[in-house]
């Protein structure tokens, strides 16, 4: 059975993770202690009275954790590095975006020793991350989603229960999936109306009043591809690449073949081949309509 909550961990504060730990400390009402390499965030953090701790006293200490990693890979390798000193009833939380395989293997071998377990990743942008509106996208059992639900609610305003573990993630890799297919044809949309004499400053306005309208169009196309604007730390080709691997992996596994996915994986290499790897990944327009 879960323990009552009274100390939550928070492992990770890169881009997304340091206002997400915030909104934590501030809005829950309980201890949070956190982890990080850099020790910037963690300063920051302090203000709002998040405390710093190493992992295995978290895993003393926290009846919930959570995780906000770059990628599986650092996912597996701090579950590994905090499962021996992990007990029954507690539970670990990874907001990240990992394999769907990866998650449900370390999901179910957590969950036979006891340890619950949902995969929680996020999506909106880094600005829905400061204003606590992320979209939080839940695989878990329906005891374990409830036990958490409440804490992800101090870090999004849409806290939806996928399914059992593994789910969240493949709703959040098909979310992005479809995101970078729609970045991409939103560039093809760009250069063909530039070279027929309508500008992306006009033609994306007025697309956006009818049909065509969309969330990418409204934030990624104005917001970044009209300017030709691509920031770091916002959510880079490199991540892009990463997840969209992802939904290849379970299209590899599905039996699927999916072209328009392979495609945009290719605009998305080319991209990092020319040196875009750690810009914002709208920059993909530069692939497709190079000025």
């Amino acid at each position: 059975m879960p323990t009552a909550i009274d100390t939550i961990g928070f492992i990770g504060l890169g881009v997304m993770g340091e206002p997400m730990c915030g909104h934590l400390a501030r809005r829950s009402g309980k201890t949070v202690l956190a982890y990080d390499l850099n020790p910037a965030p963690l300063g920051r953090l302090a203000e709002h009275g998040v405390a710093a701790a190493l992992p295995h006293e978290l895993a003393a200490r926290c009846q919930v954790i959570l995780f906000s990693l770059p990628d599986g890979k650092a996912m597996q390798a701090v579950v590994a590095e905090l499962e021996p000193h992990l007990k029954p009833g507690q539970c670990i939380v990874d907001t990240s975006t990992s394999s769907v395989a990866a998650t449900r293997e370390i999901g179910a071998r957590l969950e036979a020793k006891g340890v619950l377990f949902a995969d929680a990743p996020v999506a909106r942008t880094r600005e829905a991350a400061s204003k606590g509106e992320l979209s939080i996208m839940v695989g878990a059992s329906d005891s374990t989603f409830a036990y958490v639900r409440a804490i992800l609610e101090t870090m999004g305003s849409d806290v939806s229960h996928c399914g059992p573990i593994g789910c969240g993630q493949v709703v959040k890799i098909l979310n992005n999936m479809l995101v970078f297919q729609h970045t991409a044809a939103l560039a093809e949309a760009i250069a063909l109306g530039r070279r027929n004499g309508v500008p992306a400053d006009k033609l994306l306005p007025i697309m956006a009043m009818g049909s065509g309208d969309s969330f990418v169009l409204r934030n990624h196309g104005l917001k970044s591809m009209v300017p030709r604007v691509y920031p770091e730390r916002a959510f880079s080709v490199r991540y892009s690449i990463k997840d969209l691997s992802y939904a290849l992996e379970m299209a590899d596994a599905a039996g699927l073949d999916l072209p328009a996915a392979r495609l945009t994986m290719e605009r998305l290499r080319e991209a990092e081949k020319q040196g875009h790897g750690d810009q914002y990944h709208p920059v993909v327009l530069e692939v497709i309509d190079p000025q």
